[in-house]
């Protein structure tokens, strides 16, 4: 399982302590049982809503793997494979 971002972390937690105080706040409750349901509950949202948060998508060179490495050969006309030449990386385009 990969280890969660810094995302993950802060929704999740912010998740569980606003939750915690709003139905606590709305419950009114001073109970021990219903104060250890409510932090359950709480608990069990901000897992599922840092769970949820879409994981970052891997870019770069280390992204295409193996696939990039067949695309960038060519067949010469001996039946040689020739791999294509390499631009710098300044000529690519910066994608935001």
């Amino acid at each position: 399982m990969p280890r969660p971002t810094a995302a993950q972390l802060a929704y999740g937690s912010a998740t569980v302590i606003v939750s915690t105080i709003a139905m606590l706040l709305l419950s009114q409750t001073s109970t021990v049982l219903g104060v250890a349901v409510i932090s359950a509950a709480a608990l069990a949202l901000g897992l599922l809503v840092a769970l949820t948060v879409p994981q970052p998508r891997r870019r770069g060179r280390h992204a295409a793997g193996r696939a990039g490495q067949a695309a960038a050969t060519a067949t010469a006309a001996d039946g040689h494979r020739v791999p294509e030449p390499r631009t710098a990386p300044a000529e690519h385009p910066v994608r935001l």
